[in-house]
């Protein structure tokens, strides 16, 4: 998500001094995400890792680290449970996520500052020449970076991809009615 962000660090101005003692002021503040993006960003990331927490074991079952885990969750059906509530919480943000930013897109007509332009490769070239020692400094980049945006749509696309091949081996009965009984062990393979 993207409105709202403007510094992400605390700066000083130089000129800022308190009156009483000659001392720099407090770091000004800005807000990068507002309170429900915050929330939404937490809700996201504790799902996420409660979802590698759960589907990792069951992914590796033989793994000592698995069957550690699978036994302070109550066994296989335990963790199968709360992967499947996180699994449902996570796809619930992402909803949150896709209507906020059509709002801020359609509604409040805030640029889509995530997608990647042609200038984003310009940076990454402009980069690898300051990595190389041909540049002397960094690009400058807009409001987030390539990296960030790369970021950002492997979590989309990472979302998505977990949520369909999630849903296919959850309900294989419904898969199998729309689609070839093999997509069900692909979808596992993805998964």
């Amino acid at each position: 998500m993207e409105h709202n962000q403007v510094i992400s660090t605390p700066t000083v101005q130089p000129s800022e001094t308190s009156a009483v003692t000659n001392q720099p002021s407090e770091p000004k503040m800005y807000t990068r995400f507002d309170r429900w993006q915050r929330v939404s960003h937490l809700v996201m990331l504790i799902s996420f890792t409660i979802l590698g927490l759960t589907g990792l074991p069951q992914k590796y079952i033989d793994s000592p680290v698995s069957l550690f885990i699978l036994r302070v969750m109550g066994g296989i059906e335990g963790a199968r449970i709360v992967h499947h509530v996180a699994a449902f919480v996570l796809m619930v943000v992402s909803i949150y996520h896709v209507i906020d930013l059509m709002y801020r897109i359609i509604v409040l007509r805030t640029p889509w500052s995530m997608m990647p332009w042609i200038s984003d490769l310009q940076h990454v070239i402009h980069d690898i020449g300051y990595y190389l020692g041909l540049r002397k400094h960094k690009a400058f980049y807009g409001r987030y970076s390539y990296a960030e945006k790369a970021e950002y749509l492997a979590l989309v696309w990472g979302t998505v991809l977990m949520g369909l091949t999630g849903f296919m081996m959850w309900n294989p009965i419904a898969t199998a009615r729309v689609l070839p009984g093999q997509a069900i062990p692909a979808a596992k393979a993805a998964h």
